[in-house]
């Protein structure tokens, strides 16, 4: 068994790499079935484990389709964006013969990042959909869906389908779901959001504060972050008085990840208290951005805003 190509295979999410749907659409999500494809593959075990999987071959999928195997009751993927981490054993579906796998540590956090491999297997997004933290899933691709760089990726061979078998470890927040908060402190900017839940900046007439300041504009009910903890987050970041923002996690179609402790200091000591499913503004002086500069390439000699939501904690 090798393992995933270097294209595909992410075993963390160190560093901040820049690189959102409602709690009533969750609900109404369907758990995806496809009986045919249940029927040809079986894959005992317990989620997270190894699995001992068979596909009865050969199988030549006529479409793409998900069956459940084993489903489970966390939160469910309901954007193509949204994170998750997962592994995942890939099969030949003419063969049977089991293609690559990632190493199933009994660590969450070194799990594989989802939008990885659907950036090699881009069809692989809508067939993720609706599958639930704890589920087990068999995914069947047909030869004509896999791509050129997914089939190369994989090593499927020219015209052959292939068959996933994902064990969803943690599935993050696609954007901030807490309680709407008021806040009456002046000369901060506003926060507008599109339906998927990406914030807009709105920055006021006048003057940047002279000093850092935060306000919580959603409060979440999840964990509380402390400076260890390992955050997922969103962020939107614009320099006061800019129409276009420098740094967007929303753009750049992923989350991303870090320790609170490493991010830029007003950012990190905003967020220290703050619970998952929160959203958060902070503005920073212009004197006081050198790590922001260095770490997220924000502009010099500018005071900046931050919008943050808070999706999740790994580990």
């Amino acid at each position: 068994m090798r393992r995933l190509p270097a294209l595909v295979a992410v075993t963390a999410l160190a560093g901040f790499g820049l690189v959102g749907c409602s709690a009533s659409a969750a609900s109404s999500c369907p758990t995806p079935t496809d009986d045919a494809i249940a029927s040809v593959v079986d894959a005992p075990g317990e989620v997270g484990t190894l699995p001992t999987v068979s596909v009865r071959s050969p199988f030549v999928p006529s479409a793409a389709g998900t069956a459940t195997l084993i489903e489970g009751d966390g939160p469910r993927i309901t954007t193509e964006s949204q994170l998750a981490l997962v592994d995942v054993t890939v099969f030949d579906a003419a063969s049977g013969e089991e293609l690559v796998a990632t190493p199933y540590n009994a660590d969450v956090a070194t799990a594989t990042p989802l939008p990885r491999l659907t950036q090699a297997v881009p069809s692989l997004a809508p067939l993720m959909q609706c599958v639930a933290e704890g589920s087990r899933v068999a995914v069947a691709i047909p030869g004509d869906d896999l791509g050129a760089q997914g089939a190369q990726a994989l090593g499927v061979a020219e015209g052959d389908g292939a068959v996933f078998v994902f064990d969803v470890r943690k599935v993050f927040l696609p954007a901030a779901d807490g309680a709407d908060q008021y806040n009456a402190d002046s000369g901060m900017p506003s926060v507008v959001r599109a339906p998927d839940g990406q914030p807009g900046v709105v920055i006021p007439a006048g003057d940047a504060p002279t000093e850092a300041r935060s306000q919580t504009i959603k409060k979440g009910d999840g964990a509380t972050l402390t400076a260890d903890s390992s955050v997922v987050i969103h962020v939107q970041g614009i320099a006061w008085g800019a129409e276009t923002t420098f740094a967007s996690t929303w753009k750049n179609g992923a989350p991303g990840q870090a320790k609170v402790s490493v991010l830029p200091p007003a950012m990190a000591s905003a967020l220290e208290g703050q619970t998952v499913g929160s959203q958060v503004l902070i503005v920073v002086p212009a004197d006081q951005t050198e790590q922001d500069q260095q770490i997220l390439q924000a502009p010099a000699d500018k005071a900046l805003v931050y919008v943050v939501d808070i999706l999740g904690t790994v580990g």
